[in-house]
């Protein structure tokens, strides 16, 4: 096998497959990277076997063939190469050489008969623009759970039906979701196809496919090799889908609620950020919603304490809680409206602690879309 390619082309397909690559992998075989030379140009895939990378570029190919070379050295290889084509090609011995100017460098040939089948996707089922798909996720993915004791919380649950995708996650503690409009091709306007998606795997799409003008989303395969694919351009990324039922959290966020204080978003923020500076990691920050505006106070160790209050203005009676400060300030970075409205919720069960709704203000007095949503579950005072 013999080919010659441009650098950048070649630098930027090598990263791209090796990005989903996890950092340790008990199988070495899934350490490589697979490229295949044909007179079609290169395609350059990565998988193991929960999420695959795949992508096709132009190459002037002189001798087809397949290799499989360890992804995270070639890629550490190819971004530091000089200015100039990229040569690879197979040696008498079964070696990798690659040149690039005055640079050589002969690598290792892993087994390629070893390395898995990359997953087929048979067909597509909608698109939706790139840029709204990539905030969307930036918006709702954080809310994941991080406990692989739970696997069915560490995902992002996409839900599409005709005109209508959404995207919601939850850790038990904080619920986020965001709809946005799609098209959704062959899924009729009167059903609903759901996926849940490693959250890790749903974020380095949103990041990769960012500017890519459209993806298209497509589900595949049945029983427990169920499969999503996100393709954009000449790039593709598959995972296999999370198995179990995902909570029905939808139902927790309430109809309608005039209880609700409207404030800055950014200076809400800030206050947070500061007055939590004395806090103990896991304690909760007070706050207290009332005519004169949110009132914050923290008391940490060694007699630390810190309070502050910022304008706001607020529709019912006054409120006291707690809330955990991380959570609060991942959720106003995620709302992305200059105003932020703070709803107060009402539970049935007068012992139990009622979550707050985060949701975009466009001005104090005008509500903004409600695409995306947050839901905050409270902490308890101790005083």
């Amino acid at each position: 096998m013999r080919f010659e390619v441009n650098r950048d082309v070649f630098s930027e397909a090598v990263s791209f497959v090796v990005k989903l690559l996890p950092q340790r992998n008990p199988q070495p075989i899934l350490a490589g990277v697979l490229i295949e030379a044909s007179d079609e140009g290169l395609t350059f895939s990565a998988f193991d076997y929960e999420a695959s990378a795949r992508t096709r570029i132009d190459a002037t190919v002189e001798s087809p063939g397949t290799i499989l070379v360890h992804g995270r050295l070639l890629s550490d290889i190819a971004s530091r190469l000089p200015n100039a084509p990229v040569t690879v090609e197979v040696d008498e011995d079964g070696g990798i050489l690659l040149r690039c100017g005055s640079a050589r460098f002969t690598l290792a040939s892993m087994p390629v008969q070893e390395y898995p089948a990359i997953p087929e996707i048979s067909g597509e089922s909608g698109v939706v623009p790139a840029e709204d798909f990539a905030t969307a996720i930036s918006q709702v993915a954080f809310a994941a759970s991080r406990d692989d004791v739970t696997p069915v919380l560490t995902g992002v649950q996409l839900e599409a039906t005709g005109n209508s995708l959404s995207l919601v996650a939850t850790d038990r503690y904080r619920v986020a979701l965001r709809e946005i409009p799609w098209d959704g091709g062959t899924v009729a306007s009167d059903e609903t196809a759901t996926a849940l998606v490693p959250a890790r795997t749903l974020i380095e799409v949103g990041k990769t496919f960012a500017h890519s003008g459209q993806i298209a989303i497509s589900f595949s395969g049945s029983g427990d090799r169920e499969i999503i694919a996100f393709t954009a351009g000449n790039k593709t990324v598959t995972s296999l889908l999370i198995k179990g039922n995902f909570p029905p959290v939808r139902r927790l966020f309430p109809e309608q609620s005039d209880h609700q204080a409207v404030v800055s978003t950014s200076d809400l923020a800030e206050a947070v950020r500061r007055v939590s500076l004395v806090l103990d990691r896991s304690a909760p920050l007070r706050f207290t919603f009332g005519v004169d505006g949110v009132g914050m106070e923290a008391a940490g160790t060694e007699q630390a304490r810190a309070t502050e209050s910022v304008d706001a203005t607020l529709n019912g009676d006054e409120v006291t809680l707690g809330l955990n400060p991380q959570y609060l300030l991942e959720s106003l970075a995620a709302v992305r409206s200059e105003f932020v409205r703070i709803t107060f919720t009402s539970s049935d069960n007068a012992n139990k602690l009622s979550p707050v709704l985060v949701t975009a203000q466009t001005s104090v007095d005008k509500s903004g879309e409600d695409t995306f949503k947050y839901l905050l579950q409270p902490n308890l005072l101790l005083r």
